[in-house]
């Protein structure tokens, strides 16, 4: 069992019950998912960019990466319905907990002059995303083997109520946020 996964049945949700006074403890808000995306306008040119993005976020998080397409065509941007524009990946149950355990110990800490991450990146219902500037700070991406320096952005889904309650459950998880 991962260590977060552990965590959050040993220490968040009796902290959540006791700050939140839940009348069930299966009112605990909990992880659901989280997906992580890497886009670029360069695929509209260059089709052989989205290998190497599904490439990357497959080293990334351990879980084969989808190609995600446009959805309708844009004459303005040269783009065309159906054109692979980069790719997606869902992650849940114990590899979305290893993910965040390694994002918040590990990669997060990496980061050039990192003071924390915004706490304004919830969605109004307990949901967060976060967009990172670079790839290259995850220990899985060789620096030598990468093309271009891409970001990509990490939305993690919550069963919380409300920006409160997700903001609490992340940051009991570990989540380095903004004071």
């Amino acid at each position: 069992m991962s260590r977060l996964k552990d965590l959050y049945g040993k220490d968040v949700k009796p902290k959540m019950l006791e700050k939140f006074a839940y009348k069930n403890v299966n009112m605990v808000p909990r992880l659901e998912k989280v997906v992580v995306n890497m886009m670029t306008k360069e695929a509209v040119t260059n089709s052989k960019v989205v290998d190497k993005i599904l490439e990357d976020l497959t080293l990334i998080t351990g879980q084969k990466a989808v190609v995600s397409r446009a959805k309708k065509s844009i004459a303005g941007f040269k783009l065309r319905e159906g054109q692979a524009l980069g790719g997606h990946v869902t992650l849940r149950g114990e590899r979305m907990y290893e993910f965040l355990d390694r994002l918040i110990s590990i990669s997060l800490p990496r980061v050039r002059d990192f003071r924390g991450v915004s706490p304004k990146g919830f969605d109004g219902r307990g949901n967060y995303t976060l967009g990172l500037r670079e790839q290259i700070m995850f220990p899985e991406i060789d620096y030598d083997k990468i093309d271009k320096v891409r970001g990509l952005g990490v939305s993690i889904v919550t069963t919380a109520k409300n920006n409160d309650e997700g903001r609490e459950l992340l940051s009991l998880f570990g989540m380095p946020f903004k004071k």
